[in-house]
């Protein structure tokens, strides 16, 4: 009997340690913080190139003017009214984003600040990520094991004139915003699933 008890713990334990062998087997490697943001910002190095769109509020009419990034060419009889055509300059940096070559700036009164126009870069970028939270654990309908990341993905201005980079630092415009990645482990490797 006391063989037949120790052949039967003996075969328990073997048993559970296979299991906890099999099990490791199974598991999926770390997912770092490197190894996400390399993942990332290769599908944002993937996607078209794109200029970023930079809103030109009242200080920045004026930064662009001093930058001879464009010139005022028409006063209106309010005296609040004005049309500003892009010098050439201008015209190599940017473009209106609804077209031609002139900013109509049409305030509603004469201390209409609010009032803003939205130009795009020619310089085409490509989003940077950055700033990856903490990776957690994440529920993915048909994938045995997912992780999701909060970052940011910040609007990049290489090759943008430096008139404009000023111009896109004043109020109103937003250079970063907050995303989430959601990644799953298939085929022996971690694949980005979704960034929303």
């Amino acid at each position: 009997m006391k063989n037949a008890g120790k052949m039967l713990v003996l075969g328990t334990l073997g048993f559970l340690g296979a299991g906890v062998l099999l099990m490791g087997c199974k598991s999926a490697p770390e997912l770092t913080q490197a190894n996400a943001l390399a993942l990332i910002q290769a599908k944002y190095d993937q996607t078209p190139a794109a200029g970023a769109e930079i809103v030109v509020n009242e200080q920045g009419l004026g930064q662009g003017a001093t930058a001879n990034l464009w010139t005022r060419t028409k006063v209106y009889p309010n005296r609040f009214w004005g049309d500003f055509t892009l010098t050439p300059e201008g015209k190599k940096a940017l473009k209106l984003r609804k077209g031609g070559d002139v900013i109509q700036w049409y305030p509603e009164s004469p201390d209409g600040k609010g009032f803003s126009v939205v130009v795009v870069t020619v310089a085409a970028n490509h989003f940077k990520a950055h700033d990856l939270k903490d990776i957690q654990d994440e529920t993915l309908p048909g994938v045995a094991t997912a992780k999701g990341v909060d970052f940011s993905a910040a609007v990049n201005l290489d090759g943008v004139p430096e008139a404009l980079v000023n111009i896109a630092h004043n109020p109103g415009n937003r250079l970063s915003t907050k995303r989430h990645a959601v990644f799953s482990f298939e085929n022996g490797a971690w694949v980005l699933h979704s960034i929303e």
